[in-house]
């Protein structure tokens, strides 16, 4: 309930008022970099996360003052909405999309710059004998928008076959074959050269299921030799970007790409809106009054009693 000085004037909420300030603190701990909301879910399900002392809930929300750790250590939120850092990267053939690997083989996230709070997030993953475009951002919000299932949003990979695809196989492709997990298919194939037996074709998958392309040219009785990723939804691999080579994305082309996502309209508008966002909720609009009734209450009473003396 708002509070009004002896004027009549509003006062500041008290901290414990902001609840329209909170957050699921799922979604919270994701956007400050510490991985995807279903990880994040599941980080918390384990009973590994603490808010205020306590073991928190999947269901538990967070607003600013509150003390969140993450297997003891303090997390610290942020509340002002900030440009994400988004990063493409061209992955090579024997690297593997994991921190941890038991086999000690060579990781994506041992050659990405230091992030100075949260960390870096992989916008889906490529098998171990896979290379091409691959995405990296501090955010878990973006980076669920990229990859849930419900967005569709398309991969498009430069496949070499030994051995060319006759029209009922493009056909068996676009129309969907069953696999083990379901069916699959493609969206879009066409040819793109090759020489003797190696044909090279583009196609455009929605899904990220693991090593569909190579399970769907296995399933027509095609072998792939060679399998390049170059594009993820509107975020293309630029040419100049060799093996092995990163890139991060201008704060323009980050801006862009939320836009694309439906995230925000611009990063420029957030920052606009979160700071009236903030004004609005530290000075609360003063209710209307009702006629005759202006002021504090104990101001109201006091002028009353003196119309009646």
């Amino acid at each position: 309930m708002p509070r009004y000085s002896y004027m009549g004037r509003p006062l500041k909420a008290r901290p414990e008022e902001l609840e329209d300030h909170s957050e699921k603190l799922h979604k919270a701990l994701a956007a400050a970099g510490m991985g995807s909301r279903r990880e994040m879910e599941q980080l918390i399900a384990d009973g590994r996360v603490s808010l205020n002392g306590q073991i928190a809930k999947v269901a538990d929300r967070v607003k600013p003052g509150d003390l969140v750790k993450v297997n003891g250590k303090v997390i610290r939120l942020g509340w002002k909405k900030q440009i994400p850092r988004v990063l493409i990267y061209h992955k090579q053939e024997g690297e593997i999309v994991s921190r941890d690997d038991p086999e000690g083989r060579r990781s994506v996230f041992d050659n990405l710059p230091p992030v100075r709070s949260g960390r870096w997030i992989s916008i889906g993953r490529l098998d171990f004998n896979t290379e091409g475009l691959l995405i990296f951002t501090t955010d878990g919000e973006l980076a669920n928008h990229l990859t849930h299932p419900r967005y569709e949003v398309e991969r498009e990979y430069a496949v070499r076959l030994i051995g060319a695809l006759d029209a009922v196989q493009m056909n068996s492709l676009l129309n969907g074959v069953e696999l083990d997990d379901g069916i699959a298919k493609v969206d879009k194939i066409v040819p793109a050269g090759g020489e003797g037996v190696n044909q090279w074709y583009h196609l455009i998958i929605k899904e990220g299921r693991n090593r569909e392309v190579r399970r769907l040219m296995e399933h027509l009785g095609l072998t792939v030799s060679r399998l390049i990723r170059v594009r993820f939804g509107p975020v293309a691999m630029p040419s100049r970007l060799k093996r092995g080579m990163k890139e991060e994305l201008p704060e323009e082309e980050v801006e862009a790409l939320l836009r694309w996502c439906g995230m925000v309209k611009t990063a420029t508008d957030q920052r606009r809106s979160d700071e009236r966002g903030e004004s609005e909720r530290s000075e609360p609009k003063r209710p209307e009054a009702a006629p005759g009734k202006v002021g504090h209450p104990y101001r109201r009473r006091l002028n009353n009693k003196g119309e009646r003396q």
